[in-house]
């Protein structure tokens, strides 16, 4: 589904990304670790259109969309996350997953005068549908609550529950796991994988919880020094030398 071709990001005098290639399959959930510095966020804002790479190519559904801005690559449903979350703080969990998806009615004023009973329908239609994604990461009971007074975790489910408004066939999720405690650790794992099984949606997420990367990916990724140093299922990263010596710190000989 994603493919990355010898992708190349300077800043300045630094490299982020060097010669880096990689592919997610569709259907899997694809762990991407390694050290502070080693480029992983810096990928994921070139697949995502933030950053133009230096050069080489990305693909997504075998179309090239290095050239194309953040905006057209989310409407050919590739979707990001950030590692702070970028919830509206001062709209309600509901008007924050109303406003996601593109292209509705009431967005253009003159609709607003000459079509309001289009645009009250299709307001009801997406309120339905956001209503039953809260209830399926369990955050309907906090529909009317202010997003900004979410604690970490809830914030992070806010996250995939938007990204399911958008009608995602990728999600990018940068450090799902930061600031969450066990509990809602688990609601998260849990809902990766039922959206990847009940949905088909495709993951690739940056994470630092290896516990968390090693339960729920496979395969996994490891990047140093802005390239792709292994690529694998759990057990193989486990089991590779240098990726233990320089990530793992030897917890999982």
């Amino acid at each position: 589904m994603l493919r990355v071709e010898r992708v190349y990001k300077r800043f300045g005098g630094v490299t982020a990304v060097r010669n880096c290639s990689l592919d997610v399959e569709a259907g899997s959930i694809t762990g991407l670790i390694g050290p502070n510095g080693a480029g992983k966020t810096t990928l994921f804002n070139v697949i995502a259109g933030r950053y133009k790479p230096d050069s080489g190519r990305v693909f997504f559904k075998d179309e090239a969309i290095d050239g194309l801005s953040p905006h057209q690559i989310f409407q050919r449903r590739l979707y990001r996350t950030f590692q702070i979350t970028r919830e509206f703080s001062q709209m309600t969990v509901l008007e924050n997953l109303m406003i996601m998806p593109a292209g509705q009615l009431g967005e253009t004023i003159w609709n607003t005068w000459l079509r309001p009973g289009a645009v009250r329908s299709q307001e009801n239609e997406i309120k339905q549908r956001a209503l039953a994604v809260l209830d399926f990461v369990e955050l309907a009971d906090l529909q009317d609550t202010y997003a900004g007074s979410l604690s970490g975790g809830q914030k992070k489910l806010l996250e995939i529950a938007r990204s399911l408004m958008a009608e995602p066939e990728m999600v990018l999720l940068d450090e799902p796991g930061a600031g969450v405690n066990p509990t809602l650790m688990k609601k998260l794992v849990d809902n990766i994988r039922r959206l990847r099984d009940e949905r088909g949606i495709t993951f690739l997420l940056i994470e630092h919880n290896m516990d968390l990367i090693m339960e729920l990916c496979n395969p996994i990724i490891v990047m140093s020094e802005g390239t792709k140093l292994a690529q694998g299922p759990p057990e193989a990263i486990r089991g590779n030398e240098k990726v233990l010596e320089a990530y793992l710190g030897g917890q999982y000989r």
